[in-house]
């Protein structure tokens, strides 16, 4: 077992484990960190605990310092310096005419080096831009382009449910979603409905998909046939979270042969299914149109 202790870096960020050496950091402390760019501020978020050693990547890097207050007003100090250099990076991307977004900015807390975030549609050659923020700057410039997801998280917003976005409040890593995990929970395919504000999959529609695929075990599909008590029904609509099912039972023709079916239709529990005749012996792949197929790349 080793002892480590858990530090985060910015809201809903990933929680990294480092060696607290002697130091006793509690959960809500800041603490200075060393990290593969430098020194860090950082808050506990897991006390020191005793983990396996194949739970962490070694070696492990040291906590240095619980946070002074010296330490707290240097990071404050980073912290407004933000706008100004937002404000001057803005200005020389709309001089050398760059086809980029600038998203965000952020110091080292050692001020060794200042970080750009940025999205753009294909690669960009900054070069000149990066010479020029080194002369106004004087510390090393790192310009990094990242996804939309990455931006949505960086600069937060409302989703459809009213609510912070996920990925800004607490959701730390993004977790891969498809257009089956809509489709398993019978949700409308319109992009307008199952997008978030980054314009990809919401997030959320992972959240259900292990219930809803559990639940959906044994139950049949629309278009599929079941047999319930010796006859034979065609499935027109499907409830999964209540296990229910509407269906429509065959006229029975000669020799019990299905000629055609009845006007009424029965709801059924799944459990009084006796046997399902699937349509398809493999799931279909639902089509995509042009937008939604823009909406799952990333």
């Amino acid at each position: 077992m080793i002892k480590v202790v858990g530090v985060r870096f910015k809201t809903a960020g990933k929680i990294y484990y480092f060696d607290p050496g002697s130091l006793l950091p509690q959960e809500g402390d800041h603490v200075i960190v060393e990290t593969a760019r430098g020194l860090e501020y950082g808050e506990v978020m897991e006390g020191v605990k005793e983990v396996a050693e194949e739970e962490i990547v070694l070696p492990l890097r040291d906590v240095l310092r619980i946070a002074t207050r010296e330490d707290d007003e240097q990071y404050e100090e980073n912290l407004k310096k933000k706008e100004r250099a937002l404000s001057i990076c803005q200005e020389k991307i709309e001089k050398h005419h760059l086809e980029m977004k600038l998203i965000d900015v952020e110091y080292t807390f050692d001020k060794t080096k200042v970080i750009f975030y940025f999205t753009a549609d294909g690669r960009v050659d900054f070069r000149e831009l990066v010479k020029d923020l080194a002369g106004i700057f004087k510390m090393r410039i790192e310009l990094r382009q990242i996804g939309v997801r990455d931006e949505a998280k960086m600069i937060g917003g409302i989703g459809t449910c009213g609510r912070s976005l996920c990925c800004h409040s607490w959701l730390p890593d993004f977790e891969p979603v498809s257009i089956k995990m809509a489709k398993v929970q019978n949700l409308s395919l319109n992009p307008t409905k199952i997008s978030g504000i980054c314009g990809r999959l919401m997030c959320c529609l992972k959240y259900e998909n292990d219930v809803y695929v559990q639940m959906k075990k044994n139950m049949p599909d629309p278009g599929d046939r079941v047999r319930v008590k010796g006859r034979q029904a065609l499935v027109v609509d499907t409830n999964i979270l209540e296990g229910k099912l509407q269906v429509r039972f065959f006229q029975q023709g000669e020799e019990g042969n299905p000629n055609g079916l009845e006007d009424d239709v029965v709801s059924l529990h799944k459990k009084e299914i006796d046997r399902i005749e699937r349509k398809h012996t493999k799931a279909e792949e639902p089509v995509l149109d042009e937008e939604m197929k823009e909406i799952l790349g990333d």
